[in-house]
């Protein structure tokens, strides 16, 4: 009876906030389109505080910062809505238009054709959506493999081998890129740098010598953590460090 009634009221406060959260976004939706973006912000906020999270909740705080030409805060929220929707064109578009707006240009280290090839492929799902391709290829080959002993006709059987040989070559190779992507998205340590401008040094402590300077909205990969400093590589290869406190990682939820 006890575990009934705890049950009920789980449910009971998640539909409150769930419905509570809706009402915020319209508010907010309402207030960017009256041209109100400071509302609009502060009101999705507290549906980020009340830890709800999706793509198309950081999408429209990224549209209210670049309204309000804070790029910064606007590519930090678009590249947050493209980690949890990372083939939504929309976001792709309103993310480039962010991004021309920074004052750094820093051109990426040229690949090998392999290499570009290489990326593309594994980077056309997350690692979740190759396991669960793993996984549908995988059910699809025991289908095959009973219909090849179940069929009579010698062509049905060897369009079944053959279908079950596609099945599980697809299912070996969504495994390794699952793993692949999987490897890389930990390797991945994503930031956005908050600061105007911000002077990366060679090493973690203000008197050592300025490597480069970076400015707001251009993106980094964290590399390593020492008390209030963090080792950066930007996309040409060259790092540094530079203070906490002038970034915002974003794969902190």
């Amino acid at each position: 009876m006890k575990r009934l009634l705890l049950t009920a009221l789980l449910m009971f406060l998640y539909v409150g906030v769930f419905g509570q959260n809706n009402t915020l976004f319209e508010k907010a939706t309402e207030a960017y389109n009256n041209g109100e973006f400071q509302k609009a912000i502060e009101l999705y906020e507290k549906i980020l505080e009340n830890n709800q999270h999706s793509a198309a909740l950081y999408f429209n705080l990224g549209n209210a910062f670049y309204k309000k030409n804070e790029i910064g805060p606007s590519i930090y929220y678009y590249e947050k809505a493209l980690l949890l929707s990372p083939n939504d064109d929309e976001i792709k578009n309103n993310l480039g238009y962010a991004q021309n707006m920074r004052l750094d240009a820093i051109e990426e280290m040229p690949q090998t054709a392999f290499a570009k090839f290489y990326d593309t492929t594994i980077a056309l799902l997350t690692f979740e959506q190759w396991a669960y391709l793993a996984i549908a290829m995988t059910m699809a080959f025991v289908i095959a493999y009973i219909a090849y002993y179940s069929l009579l006709g010698a062509t049905q059987k060897r369009i079944s081998f053959i279908l079950s040989i596609i099945a599980i070559v697809i299912c070996i190779a969504s495994i390794a890129f699952a793993y692949l992507q999987f490897e890389r998205f930990q390797q991945d340590n994503p930031a956005i740098v908050f600061s105007r401008e911000i002077a990366v040094t060679s090493e973690p402590n203000k008197r050592s010598e300025r490597i480069f300077t970076l400015h707001e909205g251009t993106k980094v990969n964290v590399l390593e953590t020492l008390d209030d400093w963090q080792k950066i590589k930007i996309a040409d290869g060259q790092t540094g460090w530079m203070p906490s406190e002038n970034l915002k990682l974003l794969k902190k939820f």
